[in-house]
């Protein structure tokens, strides 16, 4: 490259270096972030049959975001909680504990640890400093891996015998959000999603192990689990200069 060159190049990326939070296209696809998030992590299956709020216990997730183009970026993020619930918290038709739960009177408790990629789908250019509209509601989906150590045991009668083991398992996450830019670097979030595990067994009830029967789990469904948070994020900013279009001596390439 030419000295002429050289510093014909130097100025491109100054000019871009001072326009940068205000280029559409390109703050969109030259974007990341690394965050953290606090939120709850639940479960459901047969000792939760449907999602519970009071089941929501700590869990913390860090993440990193990069901007794969204008609408689209991919998630990748490292997440653990504790999983919690009790039969004697499902409710039938007359407020009492319903007919299985009660006769069950399972618990569970326990971790659960997941690895997961996702690809997010923003509706609004959200790094858009030029932009009044400094926000974009998101949906999401991937693959994840997750280890889950869990225990379940019944606080009654025999009917369900003690089952404590790790497992590891792959799941699908799908859900929606919500972001915020606080500040050219700084953002707010806010997720929830459900995870399909593709196992029975998060809870050691499946209706044909150690006994089991019909009466006490169904062998016909499979377990969910879910994270609902808020997130802090870093957004970094990658300055791209363009191509010279020329070679080491001057000349056009072919």
């Amino acid at each position: 490259m030419t000295k002429s060159g050289f510093f014909k190049t130097l100025l491109v990326c100054a000019g871009q270096a001072g326009s940068v939070f205000f280029a559409q296209s390109a703050a969109a696809q030259n974007t990341s972030e690394l965050g953290f998030g606090l939120g709850g992590l639940s479960y459901k299956g047969e000792i939760s049959p449907h999602y519970q709020f009071r089941n929501n216990r700590p869990a913390l997730t860090l993440f990193y975001r990069k901007d794969i183009s204008a609408p689209v970026t991919l998630k990748l993020a490292a997440t653990g909680g504790m999983l919690r619930a009790d039969d004697r918290s499902v409710k039938g038709v007359n407020g009492r504990t319903a007919p299985l739960h009660a006769y069950r009177q399972a618990y569970l408790k326990g971790s659960l640890y997941e690895l997961a990629g996702n690809l997010e789908y923003n509706f609004f250019n959200y790094h858009d400093r030029k932009s009044k509209v400094r926000f974009t509601p998101y949906v999401f989906v991937g693959v994840a891996g997750f280890y889950a150590n869990t225990e379940v045991g019944s606080s009654a009668r025999p009917v369900l015998n003690y089952q404590k083991e790790g497992q590891f398992g792959l799941a699908v996450p799908a859900g929606l959000g919500f972001k915020f830019a606080l500040s050219r670097h700084w953002n707010l979030g806010l997720e929830a999603g459900a995870r399909k595990a593709f196992t029975d067994l998060l809870d050691h009830i499946d209706g044909k192990r150690g006994g089991q029967d019909n009466r006490v789990g169904n062998p016909n469904d499979q377990d969910w689990y879910f994270y609902n948070g808020l997130s802090l994020s870093y957004t970094f900013y990658k300055i791209r200069c363009p191509e010279t279009g020329g070679d080491a001596s001057g000349g056009k390439r072919d």
